[in-house]
């Protein structure tokens, strides 16, 4: 499988880097680049009232390059903006179950933002359970009941520090039988 990472306004390359290679490590058979050109995050997707960006209007802008594009299997886009969708307060991410394309927020996952120090390493390591677990629901995995699989929901930052960037053994299996079937699409 093929996986581009696309970005949508600044974004750290080091992070990028990071997502890009441990991608590679945690799915089998996967082959992940980013993509050179830089997208603008679409400006209707801004929610003067929440001052938070629509994480669907986002998408539908991944959605349109992916759709286009027909080398990649799936397309991860990532903002470094606060997201939300209708009926919660913000998102890490948001992905077409089934589908060709996801993005994250990066906004929510530095340390900072929760008045704590810098650190790297715990945001390099957030952003790829988020990463690995928005690409999970492309490949159709739903959440997962298990509160360390990489699946499971994450309400909060404490639920995305407590889960592993791994599928759980269940989910695992599900991963290995839907790439299998992707085989021919790589």
């Amino acid at each position: 499988m093929k996986v581009g990472i696309l970005r949508l306004g600044k974004i750290d390359s080091y992070v990028i880097t990071r997502i890009q290679e441990n991608l590679q490590v945690i799915l089998p058979k996967t082959k992940c680049l980013t993509i050179p050109k830089t997208f603008a995050i679409p400006k209707e997707s801004f929610n003067e009232e929440r001052q938070q960006y629509n994480s669907s209007i986002v998408l539908s802008k991944v959605q349109n390059y992916a759709e286009k594009e027909r080398k990649l299997n799936r397309v991860l886009g990532i903002v470094d903006v606060d997201i939300f969708v209708p009926n919660l307060n913000f998102v890490f991410g948001e992905a077409t179950l089934n589908g060709k394309v996801a993005i994250i927020s990066l906004w929510r996952l530095r340390p900072e933002f929760y008045r704590k120090s810098p650190n790297i390493e715990l945001f390099a390591e957030r952003a790829t359970k988020e990463a690995v677990h928005e690409v999970g629901h492309t490949l159709g995995l739903s959440h997962c009941l298990n509160p360390f699989c990489v699946m499971y929901f994450s309400n909060s930052i404490f639920d995305t520090d407590r889960k592993e960037s791994l599928f759980c053994n269940k989910c695992y299996l599900k991963v290995e039988k839907l790439m299998e079937k992707l085989g021919g699409e790589s």
